[in-house]
């Protein structure tokens, strides 16, 4: 039975209610006056349901997939403006007991070179990450109680944070880690981390169960409301996903939407933000085993739609993605993406080891950050460093009322600017500096606010005198 306030699982993504949804869409994908009133519906910032967006999802008509996406651009454009925020994984250790098919750290996998970072070698790789100019990362870890307990996970967060190199240090530190306890969220929240992620990878239960046939994480119910728990722990900021591919992409979209409103319906507060990986080649893993694989196109609706449905909520690429579909995505909703990432443990520091054989996933994007900052740059973008509503406290409710009210742009262009500048100063190239300094210029007369405009330039000069770490 369909509830969205229920806390079990099988209440709040419910099978039967799925369906009845994708049956209703299908039924109404010609239904030309009801997808131009969920259109016209949308326009209004106020987010869809997953019905609703399971109609537009269903919908064949070009021209009105057009009204989409251009409706897609302008939420994009209104809520985030032009900012995107840089972020990096750091891969822990790719120990883990879990059986998951899709995934190459599977335990049965003994092919690939099992590796856990010491704290020496993981202040190596902060030091390398900072040396690239990255000040937001993502922990990553397989789930081993026994070589990556939680004990471990908070050792490595108290390391990062500890470490500054140069100018550079770690701000906010992101965990992606397996299921775990309401008291566990209690520490990591105390550890200062910013945004819980977990992803579901499909909420198909049936298809769930079997891609995970053994291990903790193939218990359907604990993983799926892991979130739940992270919120009653004291994470306000948590993290949704499905692995695009694993299942049928109406069937995700549906699930991945009730989660959200399920968070909403029970918190007061929707998911901070919702990842789009697809499933790609990866050490013992064949996507041609996966008859669900995502074209191109299905992929980039998915971002426009999940864009309209949750506006509020940020939405990050990886470097799954190459850089075209990148660029795409960018337009359609994307508001975070990873650069210059390594997916394998210890790939930072020692860039050149690719014997070791210890990679989650290949990747379609292998430029460098500078060249991949350069890239957002000269397509008019602001590249963001910023980790200042973390650090200020603007988190969950309070960032989202923020959002809705647009006073959040106040805050988030200067700061997008002033760490900006930072990076350009400390760790840029000739060219994206010269590149960087010129979209400074123009986008210092798009803060509204003549005060705090007068303040960013101050900051700014004050930047070159090689003061930094200012934020509003």
């Amino acid at each position: 039975m369909y509830n969205v306030k229920s806390m079990k699982a099988d209440e709040f993504i419910d099978d039967g209610e799925i369906l009845a949804t994708l049956k209703y869409a299908q039924e109404n994908k010609d239904n030309r006056e009801l997808i131009e009133s969920i259109i016209e519906k949308a326009e209004d910032c106020k987010g869809l349901s997953h019905r609703e967006a399971s109609v537009l999802l269903a919908c064949e008509n070009e021209e009105l997939n057009e009204k989409m996406y251009a409706l897609a651009k302008k939420i994009k454009q209104r809520i985030y403006g032009n900012r995107i925020v840089f972020f990096a994984p750091l891969y822990l250790s790719n120990y883990c007991i879990n059986s998951c098919v899709y995934c190459p750290y599977h335990v049965k996998n003994k092919t690939i070179c099992r590796k856990k970072l010491t704290q020496d070698e993981i202040k190596a790789e902060t030091i390398a990450l900072q040396d690239m100019g990255h000040k937001r990362l993502a922990l990553e870890a397989g789930e081993d109680p026994i070589n990556n307990p939680l004990e471990y996970i908070l050792e490595c967060i108290d390391t990062i944070y500890s470490i500054k190199h140069k100018n550079g240090a770690i701000r906010r530190v992101n965990v992606n880690i397996a299921a775990t306890t309401v008291e566990n969220y209690k520490k990591l929240k105390d550890a200062g981390i910013g945004t819980y992620i977990l992803f579901q990878e499909t909420y198909n239960r049936k298809n769930y169960e079997e891609l995970h046939p053994a291990g903790p994480k193939s218990d359907y119910e604990y993983h799926t409301e892991a979130h739940d728990r992270a919120m009653q722990g004291g994470i306000d900021d948590v993290g949704l996903g499905v692995l695009f591919g694993l299942g049928t992409y109406a069937y995700e979209l549906c699930g991945l939407l009730m989660h959200a409103e399920h968070l909403e319906a029970v918190f007061g507060v929707g998911p901070h933000t919702i990842s789009v990986p697809r499933i790609c080649p990866a050490e013992d893993i064949d996507v041609n085993d996966f008859s669900n694989a995502l074209p191109d196109k299905i992929w980039q609706k998915l971002v426009a739609i999940i864009r309209i449905a949750v506006p509020y909520t940020g939405m990050i690429v990886s470097t799954r993605e190459n850089e075209e579909n990148r660029r795409i995505a960018l337009e359609l909703g994307i508001s975070q993406i990873s650069g210059a990432s390594k997916t394998s443990v210890g790939g930072y520091a020692n860039p050149d080891d690719e014997t070791e054989n210890t990679a989650q996933f290949d990747r379609s994007d292998t430029r460098t950050l500078d060249e991949v900052a350069d890239w957002l740059i000269r397509m008019g973008y602001i590249p963001s460093f910023c980790t200042a509503c973390y650090r200020e406290g603007r988190t969950g409710d309070r960032f989202m009322s923020l959002a809705k009210s647009g006073a959040i742009g106040n805050c988030c262009q200067p700061n997008a600017l002033m760490t900006l500048k930072e990076y350009l100063i400390d760790y840029a190239s000739e060219t994206t500096r010269k590149h960087g300094e010129e979209l400074i210029e123009k986008e210092l007369l798009n803060i509204p606010n003549e005060k705090v405009r007068q303040i960013t330039i101050d900051n700014l000069k004050k930047i070159e005198n090689d003061e930094r770490d200012f934020r509003f």
